[in-house]
């Protein structure tokens, strides 16, 4: 049980890294996740099934996602449409693509197909499978966060995050705003439509309404990290949200176990998660005032001891 909720975090975790790159590096709302996470799973499925390979349908995914990301920066961009309008046109033209990549279906399984998930059982026989399927979704997770870590402190990367900061800054500098944001919501989608590619891995099947809702449980576990420590260095920004991640599916499951002693039931799932990202709104809005009020109280009396020394001096 433990090992299923862990890895359901993790490959969450790789979706949650990508929208942390739109809404908290690029400072983007980027609603093309709610495709993009669909089209991954669209791709990777229909590869393995085709028999191109579970590797090649990951890197398939990925581009996929790629793609549907520089759709969207280009139209936000090259039409002056507003980046969350952008994305919305993007993900609604992706509902159709992913029933074409689908071959016309809703739904496509992977029953006795090799994937991942059953490769990993094969790969460690000697350990239980649920530890299995958590090492591989551990081995992922590391990769795509070192990878991005080893990203974000190049001069690119660094470029982007400066990007999201103040633009101005990024045009005095002698670059393109443009490119950097292509760069940046394509890489955000191409790590979602990863985790998608994933995640269709490990439950057994595609489907092409995989992704709604997806932008507001991301942010959920966003907010939900960053209430576990403050930092402004990328490895710890990457691990704050992996663990918010965690954190969230394993609260989902504890609601979907033990709701109905409340009166909860998976319908209420989505309107629980807009809750949580209201909550966690308020209580960091809450955090910040409080905040700002100790450090003008610090300065005030700072101003005070300087004050009562410099009339003692004169």
């Amino acid at each position: 049980m433990i090992e299923g909720i862990i890895v359901e975090g993790l490959i969450f975790a790789i979706m949650v890294l990508g929208i942390l790159i739109s809404y908290r590096i690029l400072d983007f709302a980027d609603l093309t996740c709610d495709g993009s996470v669909a089209t991954g799973a669209a791709v990777c499925t229909m590869c393995i099934v085709n028999g191109y390979g579970i590797f090649v349908g990951l890197i398939l995914a990925f581009l996929a996602g790629v793609a549907a990301g520089v759709v969207t920066a280009l139209i936000h961009a090259k039409l002056k449409i507003p980046g969350l309008l952008a994305g919305i046109l993007t993900m609604t033209m992706l509902y159709s693509i992913n029933l074409r990549i689908l071959g016309n279906k809703a739904n496509v399984p992977l029953l006795k197909k090799v994937t991942l998930y059953t490769k990993s059982v094969d790969w460690f026989f000697a350990l239980n499978p649920g530890v299995s399927k958590l090492i591989v979704s551990l081995f992922m997770v590391a990769l795509v966060t070192i990878l991005m870590d080893l990203f974000f402190r190049s001069d690119m990367g660094i470029s982007i995050g400066a990007l999201g900061g103040n633009e101005q800054v990024v045009i005095s500098l002698g670059m393109s705003p443009t490119k950097l944001k292509i760069i940046g919501i394509g890489l955000s989608n191409g790590l979602i439509a990863l985790s998608g590619g994933l995640l269709a891995q490990y439950q057994g099947f595609a489907d092409a309404n995989l992704g709604q809702g997806m932008v507001v449980q991301g942010l959920a576990a966003i907010m939900i990290g960053e209430f576990l420590f403050s930092s402004n260095k990328i490895s710890l920004i990457t691990l704050r949200a992996i663990l918010g991640a965690i954190k969230y599916k394993a609260l989902m499951f504890f609601v979907r176990k033990y709701g109905f002693l409340v009166g909860i039931t998976p319908n209420d799932f989505k309107l629980l998660t807009g809750l949580l990202v209201i909550l966690s709104l308020i209580i960091a809005k809450v955090r910040n005032k409080a905040s700002d009020s100790n450090a003008r109280k610090t300065a005030m009396k700072a101003f005070s001891k300087n004050g009562a020394k410099g009339e003692k001096n004169a």
